[in-house]
Order: structure tokens, then sequence, then C-alpha cells
């Protein structure tokens, strides 16, 4: 079995998921009054990532983390409604020439697959109309249907990708060689490194300057 794998943001969407969300809380007609608190939980490790002094991905999981705090007192329900709301934001910045390739890999009977830190109910809501296998995300806790948010989260990036991928894959027999990833980040190169054919959407210079001397394909 083949396999072509999407990464999300700056990939098959064509801008950041989380800047849209904070977006869409701060100015929500509802929820907004949330934001102060999001904003004072994430303020410390966004000025500690900026001088170098705290790492990028622990502000990254801080920083999913403190959202969901924000959202406290939501049910599933509740959260399913408000990421549909994001979702209908999301389809007009979609990169195109990147659902047309997973559309051709769906035609070609490739094993499809969405992988992404962003928050899983999101991602369903985003691509409810293309044809994909499985999607990893960002699993959201729940107790009583009521968002958890003091459990901690397991925030899918970097290595925990290829991590993920094989555990939806265990015990099929996938020909590496010829399949497919696509991503945008240098965090993305451990998916990358999994195929045979891996091809870089818009890279940032590290990608890039990784992709021009491995020879590898650039959207």
């Amino acid at each position: 079995m083949r396999v072509a794998i999407f990464d999300f943001d700056g990939t098959l969407y064509s801008k950041e998921t989380f800047q849209l969300m904070m977006d869409h809380l701060k100015n929500h007609p509802e929820h907004s009054a949330r934001y102060r608190q999001f904003f004072r939980a994430i303020l410390p490790p966004y000025i500690g990532s900026k001088l170098k002094i705290y790492p990028e991905k622990k502000m990254r999981e801080r920083s999913v983390q403190a959202y969901l705090a924000a959202l406290e007192t939501f049910s599933q329900h509740d959260l399913e409604k408000y990421f549909g709301e994001i979702a209908a934001k999301m389809h007009d910045d979609m990169n195109l020439s990147v659902v047309e390739r997973l559309k051709q890999h769906v035609a070609n009977e490739d094993y499809v697959m969405l992988v992404s830190g962003a928050f899983t109910p999101l991602l369903h809501a985003v691509t409810k109309q293309l044809p994909i296998k499985t999607i990893i995300g960002t699993e959201i806790p729940y107790k009583n249907d009521i968002l958890d948010h003091k459990s901690p989260i397991s925030h899918v990036q970097g290595p925990l990708k290829t991590e993920k991928i094989k555990q939806a894959l265990e015990g099929q027999q996938i020909d590496w060689a010829n399949s497919y990833a696509y991503g945008d980040s240098h965090s993305d190169l451990p998916v990358l490194e999994l195929v045979g054919h891996p091809v870089c959407v818009h890279p940032e210079p590290r990608l890039r300057t990784v992709a021009e001397k491995r020879k590898w394909e650039i959207i």
C-alpha cells in the first residue's frame, strides 16, 4: 500500500491555524472576554521563545493548553460548534494546488493521511469535503462530556508525528519507497524522510536548503 501524508498549516492550508484561532477568540461575540485569560497565560513563554531562552516546542505546547483552558466550560457539542465556526473561515485559504495533489492520490488509490498539531475536531470540520482516510491531530480530553482542560494534552509535532503515523498504519504493508509526504516546515523533516517522494510546499528557508541539496520536489 502506498501512502500520501499531508501536513496542514502552510501545506494543505496556506496560513497558520493558531493565529486564526486567536483572532476568532479575541473577536468572538460571546467569548471574547476569555481572550485575556489566554493572552496572560501565553505571554511569558512567547517572549521567552523570542529571546531564545525558552524552547519553541514547549511554547507551542503551552499555547495549545492555554487555549483549551480559556474554553474550560465548553461541552463537546460547544467545542465542535466553535471549531466549525473557525473552519468556515478557512475554506478560501486552502492551498488549491495541494488539494489537487490530494485528489490525484485518491484517484491513484493511495492511502491519504492528514497529520497536524491542530485540534482534531477542527481538522475534521475543515476537511469534511475531502476524501481523507485518516486524520491525526491533537486530541481534546473530555470528562463527562465537558472539556477537561486540566488534563495534559499530547501536542502532535516533530517526531511525534512519525510515531502517530506508524501507529495508525500498524499491521499494514507500506510501500514507503513509492509513497509521498507533503510539508512546509523544517519540523516536518522526520515525516518527509519516511517516504521516497518528499514534496516541500512553499518551504521555510531551512527546509528549502535541505530540499535543494537533496533534490526534493518543491511546490
